[in-house]
């Protein structure tokens, strides 16, 4: 029996919320054939994660997988939800529960909330509309810090006027603060969207106070977009973090295996450090255009900068540098600036590298080496000493004489 896939979404008291989650899990268990998948909530709604956990647990050999349904990294995905996780393993001694990724700015999920906006916006032109874009709010800093990162995509993205970000709850500014924002700013026409997924009562609050502040300002116009919903978009993120989240016993590695002949193509190294300089390295021997973006390199880097060989650009990371590129190693020291590099290269449909967090790239780099005329490479599953360990017993295998006839 496969791994269950519990989904672990919110919850909510709106009926028209929570059976578009269910539509979503039906969604995603068309992506996932033979996979049982359970949809828990965190509160307002049944079951709970924890009870949804304790029955796939029982069914499905002691295993599951969860993915939050979340698009920031607020307090469930931080505390509530591993809470919820401990107590199930807890009733159900000897069992094991992988924790995928939240959500987060997923291109594709991006790509939605523009479909949306653009519905909403109808027939008025982009560069004379504002977006008002609104999060749920939470007590923790980087899930709001994240929000605006996404409202700022959408304005280089969109060719907007403007977007204006704003909250529900929590923190601030609120939703009508921001509509009094953007109209100080000259916007008469605004389209208003709530950053979350299903319906439920900030859908309402949205609407209701996009019309009071509708009404008290008659020379503007204010259209609501709908919320992201149960789309093919979603269930196709949430199937992917379930496959990238799979214990490594469940099978081989999610990779498809494929030689890439980068030769004459443009090829990005972001980092100078002995990671980027072993791949810049090996790139330039594959006849690859090689530029390295970092402030400072090492030696071996600046030698083949020296010769002619590749591109060294003393300098920070720019969003342009992607343009035009085939593949991208992302491997400097800051998480964040190889997060926005993956990021940028999934919206640019080029493949990428990150060398600090596997899964968060479009690529993983084998464990490679040369005997006997043939190139060995090794994919494993999130185990770097069990691949290399593959990788060197093939060699071995393959450096043996041939027997003698």
């Amino acid at each position: 029996m496969s791994v269950p896939l519990i989904i672990a979404a919110h919850g909510t008291r709106v009926g028209e919320g929570v059976a578009q989650c269910e539509e979503l899990a039906g969604l995603v268990a068309e992506r996932l054939p033979g996979v049982p998948v359970t949809v828990g909530y965190v509160e307002l709604a049944q079951p709970t994660i924890t009870d949804a956990l304790v029955a796939s647990l029982a069914d499905g050999g002691r295993r599951a997988v969860v993915v939050p349904l979340m698009l920031g990294t607020g307090g469930h995905v931080r505390s509530d939800i591993p809470q919820f996780i401990a107590e199930a393993t807890a009733r159900v001694p000897g069992s094991r529960v992988e924790y995928a990724r939240h959500l987060g700015p997923e291109p594709r999920l991006i790509e939605a909330v523009e479909a949306r906006l653009t519905e909403a916006a109808g027939e008025w032109e982009p560069s004379e509309t504002t977006v008002v874009f609104v999060g749920r709010g939470a007590l923790v800093p980087e899930a709001n810090a994240d929000h605006l990162r996404v409202a700022r995509l959408l304005f280089e993205r969109g060719g907007w006027a403007d977007v204006e970000s704003a909250f529900i709850q929590v923190t601030r500014p609120s939703l009508p603060e921001a509509l009094d924002r953007a109209y100080a700013h000259g916007a008469r026409r605004i389209v208003v969207m709530g950053h979350w997924l299903f319906a439920g009562r900030l859908k309402g609050w949205t609407r209701e106070q996009a019309a009071e502040w509708q009404g008290a300002h008659p020379d503007a116009e204010v259209r609501v977009a709908d919320v992201i919903g149960a789309c093919a978009a979603l269930a196709d993120v949430v199937a992917e973090r379930y496959r990238e989240t799979l214990p490594v016993s469940e099978g081989g590695s999610p990779a498809y295996l494929a030689g890439l002949m980068l030769g004459g193509r443009d090829v990005l190294v972001v980092g100078g450090g002995k990671v980027a300089s072993r791949r810049a390295s090996r790139l330039v021997e594959s006849g690859a255009r090689v530029r390295v973006v970092a402030p400072s390199v090492t030696r071996a880097v600046e030698a083949l900068a020296d010769a002619g060989r590749l591109t060294w650009l003393a300098r920070e990371f720019d969003d342009a540098d992607l343009d035009g590129t085939w593949y991208v190693m992302a491997a400097t020291d800051s998480p964040e600036v190889n997060a926005r590099v993956a990021e940028g290269a999934e919206l640019r449909h080029t493949f990428c590298v990150r060398a600090d967090d596997a899964r968060g790239g479009s690529a993983w780099t084998p464990a490679t080496a040369e005997v006997r005329g043939v190139t060995v490479g090794v994919v494993g599953n999130r185990e770097p000493r069990r691949t290399r360990d593959v990788r060197d017993a093939i060699v071995a295998a393959l450096s043996e004489p041939d027997p003698t006839p």
